[in-house]
């Protein structure tokens, strides 16, 4: 079989080209999905079940190929980055590059592109009932739940990627450095047991580390493989189908994750070329166990050195983390002091050195947990607090 060499960091022109300018920001609803819908003439939709407020849900089908994936995105609704790059691939599909040609050729591809669409709307992880989809595999007790498992039934894919993001707060194992992307192929039993099934995930995530991680350097994770039946993850890796959990992460000053987009994409691009060129095939399991884990290493603000009173005779650390919000159709960063402490080990996408001062809030009084802060005070210095 013919396999085509991915240049990983693509020419940003190239990108550019195929990127859905249509959407860039951090709030992506089902109206932005039917708009591209509407726009993309060479894509038929069909409509597989509805939101428990009544809402469509979509799938697309591309592709003539024996091997059948099946992806979906936004089962949490406030996890849009998946779905951007989504609509990406759907116009990268359309390029005519020799990439997805082969893709096409080799494989049908069974795409979701919003799962939650009424999580979307609330920007929630939750459902309009309150449910955690990723945790009703079992049960189906929710519409959209039911929806997607039947798509996997009819639809009998041999590989499930299940498209997520993950928060700020991720970093890899041993590292100063954000996971941008983390993978993991869920476990099969509690024991985390392996299989030809979960080997064949693991084999796939191996070959989009290599594809990617010399231009991530240390911002590719593993997730943490404990089992969880309730999970759709397991559930349908227990079921026989090699299953793949994506998750969109942080990477330096791109909170609205358009950087992150583009990396995730290319993950895509990788894992799909691998599984049509059969190339997953000529890697060594062990090689997934050599990607860092997943670990919460980080905040978005790391005041070092400062004296406080409950610090006592030592210097501490400010954690501040910023919480979404959703105002006016946007996603404002609200910055929360979320912990002072002294022997916190983490890390910060912005790092600031109080020298042993104390540092301030607005009121000019002495920073405390939860405080609500946009910029502090050190030594009558003004610092932002800001993405």
């Amino acid at each position: 079989m013919c396999t085509f060499e991915l240049i990983m960091i693509i020419d940003f022109n190239l990108y550019n080209d195929i990127r859905e300018k249509s959407v860039s920001s951090r709030y992506l609803t089902l109206k932005d999905l039917e708009y591209f819908i509407k726009k993309s003439k060479w894509l038929y939709f069909k409509i597989e079940g509805a939101s428990v407020n009544n809402q469509s849900i979509y799938s697309t089908t591309k592709g003539d190929g024996d091997i059948k994936v099946l992806m979906w995105s936004q089962m949490h609704g406030n996890e849009s980055t998946s779905t951007k790059s989504i609509f990406d691939l759907l116009n990268f599909l359309n390029s005519n590059h020799p990439v997805s040609n082969q893709v096409l050729k080799h494989c049908t591809l069974k795409i979701i592109p919003i799962l939650n669409p009424d999580g979307a709307v609330a920007y929630t992880r939750l459902n309009a009932n309150n449910v955690d989809l990723n945790r009703d595999a079992q049960y189906q007790s929710q519409p959209e739940s039911k929806v997607l498992r039947k798509v996997f039934d009819y639809f009998q894919p041999d590989f499930c990627f299940n498209l997520h993001g993950q928060r700020t707060i991720f970093g890899t194992n041993g590292h100063n450095t954000p996971a941008t992307l983390s993978f993991l192929s869920p476990s099969v039993n509690k024991e985390s047991s392996l299989n030809p099934t979960r080997e064949k995930a693991m084999q796939v995530i191996s070959s989009i580390f290599k594809d990617l991680r010399d231009d991530l350097q240390n911002g590719i994770g593993r997730y943490d493989d404990a089992f969880n039946i309730n999970c759709v993850g397991d559930t349908f890796q227990s079921a026989g189908v090699s299953t793949i959990l994506f998750e969109a992460g942080h990477y330096p000053n791109d909170y609205q994750r358009e950087i992150t987009r583009f990396y995730f994409f290319n993950a895509l691009v990788s894992a799909l070329n691998s599984i049509a060129n059969n190339e997953y095939n000529n890697v060594n399991v062990n090689q997934y166990f050599t990607i860092p884990e997943n670990k919460k290493s980080f905040v978005d603000v790391l005041i070092k050195n400062v004296k406080h009173e409950v610090f006592e005779d030592k210097l501490g650390q400010v954690c501040i983390q910023f919480e979404e919000i959703l105002k006016d159709n946007t996603i404002h960063f609200k910055p929360l002091v979320v912990d002072l402490s002294t022997n916190i080990e983490k890390h910060g996408h912005l790092e600031i050195d109080a020298c042993g001062n104390e540092v301030l809030n607005h009121s000019k009084q002495v920073i405390n947990p939860t405080d609500e802060i946009d910029f502090v005070f050190i030594k009558n210095q003004k610092y932002l607090i800001k993405p």
